[in-house]
C-alpha cells in the first residue's frame, strides 16, 4: 500500500497535477481517490515526508516540498558511525561540493536568496556570545548558499553532510576560541556572491572551510582533554567514597 501511495503521488507530479508548494487533498478524500484505507495512506505519506517530497504544516495540511529536498540523514549518520567518518574526510567532501556551490550561487542567486544570506550573516554576528545559537545561523548560512546555487541535488548533498557536522559540532562549539573569524569569512563569501564573482566566491568558501576544519579539530582536542580530566576526577571521587 505504501508503494501504491508513492507511485500515485509520483504520477500526479509527473502529470503536472501536483507542483512544488501545492497542498495535497484532505486525507479522507485522497484515501478515497486511491481506494485505500487512511492508515495505509498515512504510511505512504510518512515515507514521502522522510525522503523530502512532502512537508507538513501544523494546522494547515500536507504540501509538496517547494525547496531543496531535505532527505533524512539517519542512514548517513549510521554509516558515519559504522565506518568512522573522520573530520578530514567530511571536510574533504564539503570542499568538493560547497566550493562549487558558492560559484553557482554567485551566478544564480536571486535577490531574496541574497537577502537570506545577509540575514544569516547578521544573526551570526549577533550570536558571537552564544555558541549554540551561533551554530544554528552558521549552518543556516551554508544552506542559504546551497539553495542559491539553483541545483537542488547539490543543495541536498550539502544539507546531508551539514546535518552530520552540525550534530558533531554541537558537542564541541562551546570550546571554540574564536567565532568572529568564521563570521568574517561568511561576510566575505556573501560579498563575492552579491558581486556576481564566482571565482572570488569559490576562493572565499575554500579558505573558510580550511579554517573551519582547523577550528573543529582544535575544539575536539580541547573537548577530549576536558572529558578525560572530568572522567579522572570522577574516578578519584568514587575512590574517595569507597
Amino acid at each position: 500500500m505504501t508503494e501504491q501511495v508513492v507511485n500515485q503521488v509520483r504520477v500526479m507530479i509527473q502529470d503536472g497535477k501536483l507542483r512544488p508548494g501545492d497542498r495535497l487533498p484532505a486525507e479522507r478524500e485522497l484515501a478515497r481517490q486511491l481506494g485505500i484505507s487512511r492508515a495505509s495512506l498515512r504510511a505512504g505519506l510518512r515515507f514521502l515526508a522522510a525522503i523530502g517530497v512532502l512537508t507538513s504544516r501544523h494546522g494547515s495540511g500536507t504540501y509538496i516540498a517547494d525547496g531543496p529536498p531535505a532527505l533524512a540523514s539517519e542512514p548517513l549518520n549510521m554509516l558515519a558511525a559504522l565506518h568512522g567518518f573522520t573530520t578530514e574526510k567530511m571536510f574533504e567532501a564539503r570542499r568538493l561540493v560547497e566550493v562549487a556551490v558558492a560559484g553557482l550561487a554567485a551566478e544564480h542567486a536571486t535577490y531574496d536568496q541574497m537577502r537570506i544570506m545577509a540575514e544569516e550573516v547578521t544573526e551570526t554576528y549577533a550570536a558571537l556570545d552564544n555558541p549554540q545559537e551561533y551554530l544554528l545561523h552558521d549552518f543556516g548560512f551554508h544552506r542559504a548558499v546551497a539553495t542559491a546555487s539553483g541545483n537542488p541535488i547539490l543543495a541536498t548533498l550539502v544539507e546531508m553532510v551539514a546535518d552530520i557536522l552540525y550534530q558533531r559540532r554541537c558537542k564541541t562549539i562551546d570550546r571554540s576560541r574564536d567565532l568572529r573569524e568564521s563570521v568574517e569569512m561568511h561576510r566575505k563569501i556573501y560579498r563575492a556572491i552579491r558581486a556576481r564573482n564566482p571565482e572570488a566566491a569559490q576562493a572565499a568558501m575554500s579558505e573558510h572551510l580550511i579554517l573551519a576544519e582547523r577550528a573543529l579539530a582544535s575544539e575536539e582536542v580541547v573537548n577530549d582533554t576536558t572529558e578525560k580530566k572530568e572522567a579522572s576526577l570522577s574516578e578519584e571521587n568514587l575512590a574517595g567514597v569507597g
